[in-house]
């Protein structure tokens, strides 16, 4: 049954061939044209085990940037699939804003590579959650639909909603890494009903984008303050130092 399925979609893609997630043809094996996909600032190691930030030189496994070690995050680790810039923007944006959850599927397929070493060790994986509010008006929370997909390709338990958004905010855009902190300051907390899925285990927290960390770090410290072993961090993408991007 499994080949005749095969048969019928490879013949239905030289009667129809699928279009590109970019909205390109012909599709490649990526879901992207090659144009759009050469655009992409894939990150490769050497990077920071801490942030994920790129090194410009290998300096052995585990190492941590000066901000890493200066100031210890609550998340233990991170890893980002690439830059957050103008080849990675349209496409991180169409997911957030653009009603384009299908995109999900593709940027799990980019975090399971990016992530390897993390999925490894993970116990369950929880998206970033959005408020109820937001959640409404967007139709849906642009990470789970990353975590989701990815989860289910890599057999890590998925813990949807264990961790909620208790505290609206207002958007992290324009704002400083104290101003981000200060905003999503005692926003998350762990189910009550869902502690049990938590402590004791390793966490994998997905989000789309890693700018200054303070989401993910409120987000880690309600999972540890819930009994979780660790949290780790993962991200489609993350903002280079000192460049300024809308997200």
């Amino acid at each position: 049954m499994g080949q005749l399925i095969g048969a019928f979609h490879r013949g239905l893609d030289l009667i129809l061939p699928p279009t590109t997630l970019d909205g390109g043809r012909p599709a490649q094996g990526t879901g992207l044209s090659p144009a759009a996909f050469s655009r992409i600032t894939f990150l490769e190691a050497p990077v920071c085990d801490g942030c994920g930030a790129p090194f410009e030189h290998d300096f052995g496994l585990g190492a941590r940037c000066t901000a890493c070690i200066t100031r210890p995050r609550a998340f233990a680790r991170a890893r980002a699939a690439c830059i957050y810039d103008e080849g990675s923007r349209d496409l991180v944006l169409k997911l957030k804003h653009g009603d384009r959850p299908d995109l999900g599927g593709l940027f799990a397929g980019w975090l399971r590579r990016a992530g390897a070493d993390l999925l490894a060790s993970a116990d369950g994986v929880a998206p970033v959650p959005l408020h109820p509010r937001r959640l409404l008006a967007r139709r849906y929370n642009q990470a789970a639909e990353i975590a989701r997909p990815l989860a289910r390709r890599t057999g890590v338990p998925y813990l949807p909603d264990s961790l909620v958004r208790v505290r609206a905010s207002r958007g992290q855009g324009g704002r400083d890494a104290a101003g981000r902190a200060a905003n999503v300051a005692g926003a998350f907390a762990v189910d009550p009903g869902r502690r049990g899925a938590i402590a004791g285990r390793r966490i994998l927290l997905v989000d789309d984008v890693f700018t200054t960390g303070a989401t993910a770090e409120a987000c880690a410290r309600a999972l540890l303050g819930a009994g979780a072993a660790s949290v780790d961090l993962l991200t489609v993408a993350r903002v280079r130092e000192g460049v300024g991007l809308s997200i």
